[in-house]
């Protein structure tokens, strides 16, 4: 009896790295454009009069609608061809960026960011989807989507120092007209390097289903907005609730239908289902940390919003090294091993976190920052991989938007939780701290958040001012202190869990 040999999948060639550097471009931009944003908020609040909650609107409308639209639009890819999404979603983006740049007023803007958020959808299971269809041998194809992984992180390096050298020199539209050039060049390279990316046995799209998705997920993305800002009362409680009735609601249609949306029973699998809730929980943790770091810069050390972008720049490079050179050692030691090394040493790095103080120098800050970041960014990398890759051709589109879909939502959870139980300390902090007599008629204000109290000490006179922000600075510390080492636990106990459930699992390839 003879067996066959199984059959080498084929290698990629010049053209199928060309079209992996075009592929680079939007997700360089996806993070690069959001850094951006946030650095010109500021001054788009002042020109445009942005009033109440308008400025968190220009903010938050994108992440809303990116993250309801990822499912849909990783399943629209796998019918209609992933190169026709990403090209149309490109046109879109470029012309919808120009009207951002040149908003009259902001509510013009919300609706236009609005726009680039459906838009912007289209963008990453694009990119994830083409990048397993160009890429069939499992090495180079690991290879690949280590290099998207680290575009991403590019962009939130080089993010606040192109952001602030625009801000410097030109009007805050010069930040959305970073789009322009990029997608134009998206569009005239794709589609000479880029593969049609459409299955021969494309199926119909389930409109029911996406309108579902959408039920399911933007309710939640806003209650957790919520929770974030204003903490778990019933305007988040509500929402999250509808929310995860949809969810229930779409998950059973998906079951019955005979081309589902998203196949759910693909999270039946170890690898993916292990590898989509380490992608989430990673993201998590990283997302909660940069939102405190962010705070802990400019409101403890007192650095302008430039400065302490320059300080977070050597973090996005800890995960641009971790994603590339986690590839490599996984040929050897396996995707598993390596992820869950990665989450220990992240576990490290949250403990060097806890020795951030109020004074002194940022040491502990940017040192524990770098390692947290070259730990998840192997995870990074490799989970992505793992569920593009074990998915069945058909279904990479619907696939690649779960593992984008899987940090967005993770992320905007961290924040929430992170940032909820940072709040709660401080607030116990400052009564402890600060009783009610010894700064009489202190706002409210000054005792729920550090940025209230550092608004109101600018009302103060010199000691008084000075005892306020001690206080509030020490509580804030105390609050951090304790969202990172429940991260630096929580990565511990996932690192012994990914080793477990991984252990013999082989990605295809």
């Amino acid at each position: 009896m003879t067996t066959t040999p199984a059959i080498a999948a084929p290698r990629a060639g010049r053209r199928e790295w060309a079209g992996l550097a075009v592929l680079s471009l939007p997700a360089l931009l996806a993070s690069l454009e959001l850094t951006v944003t946030h650095l010109a908020l500021p001054a788009i609040a002042a020109d445009l009069r942005a009033g109440g909650a308008q400025p968190l609107w220009i903010v938050d409308i994108y992440a809303f609608l990116l993250a309801g639209s990822l499912t849909v639009m990783g399943a629209l890819g796998d019918r209609i061809g992933r190169r026709r999404l990403l090209l149309g979603g490109a046109a879109v983006y470029g012309a919808a960026s120009v009207l951002a740049a040149y908003a009259t007023s902001a509510g013009m803007l919300i609706a236009v960011r609005a726009l680039l958020g459906v838009a912007g959808a289209t963008l990453m299971p694009s990119v994830l989807a083409l990048t397993v269809t160009m890429f069939r041998d499992g090495r180079q194809r690991a290879v690949a989507v280590s290099v998207v992984i680290a575009c991403v992180s590019g962009g939130t390096a080089i993010g606040p120092p192109v952001g602030g050298w625009l801000l410097e020199r030109f009007w805050w539209g010069s930040a959305f007209l970073l789009a322009v050039p990029v997608m134009a060049l998206l569009l005239a390279a794709g589609p000479f390097l880029l593969p049609a990316g459409r299955e021969a046995t494309a199926r119909r799209l389930d409109p029911v289903g996406a309108v579902l998705s959408l039920a399911a997920v933007l309710p939640v993305v806003y209650g957790l907005k919520q929770v974030a800002a204003a903490g778990a009362g019933l305007p988040a409680l509500l929402p999250m609730a509808a929310g995860a009735a949809f969810a229930v609601v779409f998950a059973r249609r998906q079951l019955r239908v005979a081309d589902p949306l998203l196949d759910l029973r693909l999270f039946t699998g170890r690898a993916f289902g292990t590898a989509a809730a380490t992608l989430a929980l990673g993201i998590f943790v990283l997302w909660g940390a940069n939102y405190a770091i962010a705070q802990y810069l400019q409101l403890v050390r007192g650095l302008a919003p430039l400065a302490a972008g320059l300080w977070t720049a050597p973090s996005a490079a800890g995960v641009i090294a971790g994603s590339l050179l986690g590839t490599r050692i996984a040929r050897r030691f396996g995707h598993g091993r390596v992820i869950g090394a990665g989450l220990a040493l992240a576990a490290a790095g949250f403990t060097v976190l806890t020795q951030a103080g109020t004074g002194g120098g940022l040491a502990a800050l940017v040192t524990g920052s770098i390692v947290v970041s070259a730990g998840l960014g192997p995870m990074m990398a490799l989970a992505t991989d793992m569920i593009v890759a074990v998915a069945p051709p058909e279904r990479a589109g619907a696939a690649s938007a779960v593992s984008s879909m899987a940090p967005q939502l993770g992320g905007a959870l961290g924040i929430a939780v992170l940032g909820s139980v940072m709040t709660a300390v401080y607030r116990g902090e400052m009564a402890a701290a600060v009783p009610p007599g010894l700064l009489p008629g202190l706002p409210a204000a000054a005792r729920d958040t550090l940025g209230g109290a550092v608004a109101v000490a600018g009302t103060l006179p010199g000691p008084a001012a000075a005892e306020l922000l001690g206080a509030a600075r020490a509580a804030f510390v105390a609050g951090f202190h304790l969202s990172v080492a429940a991260s630096a636990v929580l990565m511990a106990v996932l690192a012994v869990l990914v080793v477990t459930l991984l252990r013999g699992v082989r990605t295809p390839g």
